[in-house]
């Protein structure tokens, strides 16, 4: 996949998500093997206003760079303009800006921003090439197979994107009526990549190094994009290396995944103070999914007043496991 500051044969990367790619999760989903991470997705409107808690979006660190933006939005002058801040005060930490038309949520929807840009091409060109102007980075787009099954634009969307200015584009293969249950249709992805000569990103259930592998053979996309996979898991981008590699991965041990959890504690507490304990237990909550007396150890979690507190459980909990039989 090569873009304006980006070359690489078949990035694996790491899906924008709210409440869930934090700086510090980015900097171990890095350190454990993607190849490019993407900031929550961060609002113009907030970012025009200055708001605290969207600037603190956009704070990214040394290890995970050079990273990508996300931002949303409706109003083409504002977007632009925002771009072109983004660009001024942040150029030396990112790759490229990507601009979210694939959201689902309806108070992002309801505003007009999101995938509701899918059901209006025509403003969405604009923002794209106005977005794509007032940039030196690359701007990418991201977006959904379409809005509902009768309505599924994906394709003639794509084209759009590409003739406004997308250096690239990531295509979720579901529709915003799904959210994010019923299964990914890749089949829209090839569709787009088979149409574009700029590159495509595949994103849609892939949560292991299996579906990477087979997501590319269906679609001949240029990168994959991984998303809910990656929720607990920053191995799965180890995983998705070895089995486009054809090699052996092996999987996280229980105490692993309990170590990783720590490890991420600790680092949302240096970024954030003591917040981090009622930050944390989304995030623990996934990655003990699966383990043995889980449900017992999130109870305990959930109860964690303090960041010491919450270490503690899940030193305690290794321990427990390491004398069971």
């Amino acid at each position: 996949m090569k873009l304006q500051g980006f070359d690489m044969d078949f990035p694996v990367m790491l899906a924008p998500m709210a409440g869930i790619t934090d700086m510090p999760y980015r900097r171990i989903c890095k350190m454990m093997g993607c190849d490019l991470t993407y900031t929550e997705m961060v609002s113009a409107k907030g970012l025009f206003y200055e708001g605290r808690r969207t600037k603190s979006l956009l704070c990214t660190a040394v290890e995970e760079r050079p990273c990508a933006v996300q931002i949303f939005g409706s109003e083409p002058g504002l977007m632009a303009e925002m771009a072109r801040r983004l660009t001024c005060e942040h150029k030396s930490e990112l790759v490229l800006i990507d601009i979210n038309m694939g959201c689902p949520a309806p108070k992002i929807t309801g505003n007009g921003e999101g995938c509701a840009l899918m059901r209006s091409p025509a403003l969405a060109s604009r923002i794209i090439e106005a977005v794509s102007k007032s940039s030196c980075l690359p701007v990418t787009v991201k977006f959904r197979k379409g809005w509902d099954e009768g309505s599924v634009n994906a394709l003639e969307f794509a084209r759009v994107a590409e003739e406004s200015g997308a250096a690239a584009v990531a295509v979720h293969g579901r529709t915003r009526s799904q959210m994010y249950s019923g299964k990914a249709d890749w089949d829209i992805i090839g569709e787009v990549k088979a149409a574009l000569s700029i590159p495509v990103i595949g994103n849609g259930d892939v949560f292991s190094g299996f579906d990477a592998v087979e997501l590319r053979r269906k679609t001949n996309c240029d990168a994959v994009m991984v998303a809910r996979g990656a929720r607990g898991n920053p191995w799965i981008f180890g995983e998705i290396k070895a089995a486009l590699a054809g090699v052996e991965f092996k999987r996280p041990s229980d105490a692993e995944r309990i170590d990783m959890a720590i490890l991420h504690t600790c680092q949302m507490e240096a970024h954030i103070g003591a917040h981090a304990a009622a930050v944390m237990r989304k995030h623990i909550a996934f990655y003990v999914n699966g383990i043995p007396g889980a449900a017992k150890l999130r109870r305990e979690v959930n109860a964690c007043k303090t960041v010491k507190e919450l270490v503690d459980s899940l030193k305690s909990y290794k321990a427990r496991s390491a004398n069971t039989p």
